[in-house]
């Protein structure tokens, strides 16, 4: 099926995010889905995921985050989870209906956020994310951003960061998709997203039960169509997690991505699409 592919500005609360669109040239759509990337990450990441999803008939959305790729910085510095909820319901209530919320990890917190205290969308996919995730695991993704701060002399150090991260990942990252994520300045290479993403105080540890609490009682007010997908090597999202937001979210329903880490996106998007598809046009379509 043919689709166009189009960069677009959305308007979130205060700012303007970057978003790649695409969309079924001649079939009519199944309705809209917006894609939320993880911390540190860009839109680049659900690249394969929205072509897919638009030769099957649907609209979507990959977005950079506030302070992320191409979308505007922060002028106050807050990247807090309440900053990225106001900015996914201002993009859903910019569409003509609600939208599919298919958010990784920080994506997927505020996914969950918007739809558990707001019903911003009409069904709810969270990929390696619950309300409790392992603080071994978070340190470790805040210890991979805070070390790249000061950039690198070359792509592929940059490279070796990654792999270094990730050694099991299943398809291993290549220099141009990661040149996607970084820009040359002053000589080195930097990640292409604010410093101040992974010092704001309501992202740091401290603030970990918090977040659990507030996390667990918009999971409890879900009633959407929900779907988990999980990476089955993953260290943020223990088999124990994925349990209780099952029973938080009664009639959700669970994948685990074999061979995959927390970074399900990028380890094996393919499987991640299909099972992501197999949702949308049974438990969605059908509603």
């Amino acid at each position: 099926m043919t689709t166009t592919q189009t960069l677009i500005r959305l308007a979130g609360d205060g700012l303007t995010l970057a978003a790649d669109r695409w969309e079924p040239a001649r079939c009519p759509a199944h309705g809209a889905v917006l894609l939320l990337h993880g911390g540190g990450q860009t839109r680049h990441s659900w690249q394969r995921t929205g072509q897919r999803l638009s030769q099957a008939g649907w609209v979507a959305y990959a977005i950079d985050a506030r302070g992320h790729g191409d979308s505007d910085w922060a002028a106050d510095g807050d990247y807090s989870p309440d900053a990225h909820t106001r900015d996914l319901r201002a993009v859903a209530a910019s569409l003509d209906e609600p939208p599919v919320l298919v958010g990784a990890s920080m994506g997927g917190m505020a996914s969950l956020l918007a739809q558990g205290e707001h019903g911003v969308g009409r069904a709810l996919i969270l990929v390696d994310i619950a309300p409790r995730a392992e603080p071994d695991g978070l340190a470790k993704i805040s210890a991979f951003m805070e070390s790249g701060l000061a950039g690198f002399d070359t792509l592929e150090d940059a490279l070796s960061a990654v792999v270094a991260y990730n050694p099991h990942r299943r398809r291993p990252p290549r220099i141009e998709g990661l040149r996607k994520n970084l820009r040359h300045r002053d000589g080195r290479w930097h990640w292409h997203w604010d410093p101040m993403v992974v010092r704001h105080r309501e992202n740091g540890m401290d603030r970990a039960a918090a977040r659990e609490r507030r996390a667990r009682a918009a999971a409890q007010a879900v009633t959407v169509p929900t779907l988990l997908i999980r990476g089955a090597q993953s260290d943020v999202l223990s088999t124990e997690g994925a349990r209780e937001l099952l029973e938080l979210i009664p009639g959700a329903r669970h994948i685990d991505v074999a061979g995959s880490g927390h970074m399900v996106g990028g380890d094996d998007n393919d499987l991640l699409s299909e099972g992501l598809l197999e949702f949308l046009h049974g438990a969605v379509s059908a509603g």
